[in-house]
């Protein structure tokens, strides 16, 4: 079990949540504090589970300030199934995606861009399709 502080933005100053995150066989489980409440799920990788956490943030107005919930970070599916989506890459229009470009998504960095689940995904949809040198 490792646990986050991840800011909160839409929150109130320096406001943060609390993640903790469980692996138990092929279950990757996360469970989200904030301001008294909780948000936990549950899901192949955590990718997916910390996603399935945002969207019940984004109801609420907030999202998360980690590599995770950036505008240009998606994990590969090969990040998926071989790190449990605990890795996603750090992606540039019109580049392919290298191995130093991986991060961890509980990390955050001066280069994350806090974004909801759709724009991330519409995002990594556009980049996948576009020309890659």
């Amino acid at each position: 079990m490792e646990t986050h502080s991840i800011f909160l933005i839409g929150g109130a100053d320096d406001e943060r949540a609390t993640l903790l995150e469980e692996e138990a066989g092929d279950s990757c489980g996360l469970k989200l504090t904030w301001r008294g409440r909780e948000a936990t799920a549950s899901a192949d990788d955590f990718f997916k589970a910390l996603c399935a956490i945002r969207l019940q943030l984004e109801a609420e107005g907030l999202l998360l300030f980690c590599y995770g919930a950036s505008l240009n970070v998606y994990p590969s599916g090969m990040a998926r199934s071989m790190a449990s989506g605990r890795v996603a890459y750090r992606m540039q229009a019109g580049k392919h995606a290298k191995m130093a470009d991986l991060v961890d998504i509980f990390s955050e960095g001066p280069d994350v861009i806090p974004a909801t689940v759709a724009q991330q995904r519409e995002y990594f949809n556009d980049w996948v399709s576009s020309d890659r040198t």
